[in-house]
């Protein structure tokens, strides 16, 4: 059966309501931004390389110069490139509500395109974005009039205090699996060793399946289910190779100050304490590359202009929020298409 398109009035009258919600929350958010001193930014969504990270995937396009000539330009995955050449520039507090594009992402979590909220902090430390997560949830539902977050049968208190669980300890808990016995001090990975607690988990390990796709499929089977119930988690100190665009962590250079905030099952952000090093983040990003050029067939060039930036971007916090996966939760929504004035065709 053909579903009613969304332009249809009758569906449309029943989204309405989830699509005021999203005005009244995003409004509420610019307040809060503009009270915490922010300066929203738009930036560009063209960009000369759609991101570095080897399962993200980009949108090309040509742009035609004057003299005929295509150059190839990409549709951002993320504002963040953009954003850090504004705080080389001496921007100290931006936020951006923009537009972003992702192939290979549909379904009722994922949209090739969605809204992203991306927000930085010079000068302030990582744990200053889970602060602001717990006070924009706790936003969120206020505006929308809603007690809780819901998703499917998953609910979460939006003004509870969230929980804070290293990776390391969710891997253990979740699955049984000592994830950092198989990562070591330089970063290197012991594939083999996830790969044989990964079977004793019960799961399917391929033959050419490498580290990363071995602890990426622990993550959504046995760990992801089990975040933001009851109250939000903050999933910290992710595994180094695992954050290509993060500090590692003083304390434990097998982790790196990265973060993710989950509710009711659903990741709906992503924090880092930002790596400014040019020459070790030129040497992360070619390794994705690699890695995507095995897996896929593909790469991206490298933004050297942000290389060039990370050299004077001051010492920096930030985040990316997805927008419409929030709205939904605050919404009771069953999937993004519905909080979206227009979905993607």
């Amino acid at each position: 059966m053909t579903e009613t398109p969304w332009w249809d009035p009758a569906r449309h009258a029943d989204r309405r309501p989830l699509l005021a919600a999203r005005g009244r929350i995003q409004c509420a958010f610019r307040g809060w931004l503009e009270a915490e001193g922010f300066t929203e930014v738009d930036p560009a969504a063209l960009a000369a390389s759609p991101g570095n990270e080897a399962h993200l995937h980009g949108f090309a396009t040509d742009a035609i110069g004057n003299d005929g000539q295509a150059r190839r330009l990409y549709l951002h995955t993320s504002p963040e490139f953009a954003m850090k050449k504004l705080l080389a520039a001496g921007e100290t507090r931006i936020a951006a509500f923009a537009h972003v594009w992702r192939n290979r992402e549909r379904g009722p979590l994922h949209s090739p395109e969605f809204t992203m909220l991306e927000w930085y902090r010079v000068g302030e430390g990582y744990e200053t974005l889970m602060d602001d997560c717990a006070a924009l949830l706790a936003l969120a539902a206020r505006a929308a009039g809603s007690e809780m977050l819901r998703f499917r049968d998953g609910s979460c208190d939006p003004f509870a205090v969230p929980e804070r669980l290293s990776v390391a300890e969710a891997f253990q808990r979740h699955a049984g699996v000592d994830l950092l016995a198989t990562v070591g001090a330089d970063g290197a990975t012991d594939r083999d060793a996830l790969a044989g607690q990964a079977r004793a988990a019960g799961l399917r390990v391929a033959a050419d399946d490498g580290w990363s796709d071995i602890l990426s499929r622990i993550l959504v089977t046995h760990v992801e289910p089990h975040l933001g119930h009851g109250r939000a988690t903050i999933l910290d100190r992710y595994p180094a190779p695992e954050a290509a665009l993060a500090r590692r962590a003083p304390d434990d250079p097998r982790v790196a100050e990265r973060f993710e905030l989950y509710a009711c099952g659903v990741e709906l952000a992503n924090g880092f304490g930002e790596l400014t090093d040019p020459a070790e983040q030129r040497r992360r990003f070619q390794a994705e590359m690699a890695e995507k050029s095995r897996v896929y067939g593909e790469t991206y060039p490298l933004d050297e202009d942000l290389l060039a930036a990370l050299a004077m971007m001051p010492p920096s916090s930030g985040i990316a929020l997805g927008f419409d996966r929030l709205v939904m939760l605050a919404t009771a929504a069953p999937r993004i298409d519905d909080v979206m004035w227009t979905p993607v065709p």
